[in-house]
């Protein structure tokens, strides 16, 4: 296995835009597990992101479809409803 921790780290200190996603349905690779991992990634702003709440993720009709954890350029969506393949569903 390769740790590509360091490279998220170098991506949101170039204050490009991060977008980490998961299925609640996925059993393969669990939201909690990437939640684990977003909250675990060490930046200048880790503090600020693991202290952030959650708020509903919403489609255009206002049906909530997630729950989204975002502080600056990082952003962790829990996607309701979706599985291993969350773009699909």
């Amino acid at each position: 296995m390769k740790n590509l921790a360091p490279k998220v780290t170098d991506i949101l200190n170039s204050d490009l835009d991060v977008l980490v996603y998961s299925g609640d349905k996925d059993f393969i690779c669990n939201w909690r597990g990437g939640e684990a991992w977003t909250l675990g990634t060490e930046w200048p702003h880790q503090a600020d992101f693991a202290n952030t709440t959650y708020v509903d993720w919403k489609m255009e009709d206002g049906t909530v479809a997630g729950e989204l954890r975002e502080f600056k350029n990082f952003k962790f969506l829990r996607v309701h409803d979706a599985g291993h393949m969350v773009p699909m569903n």
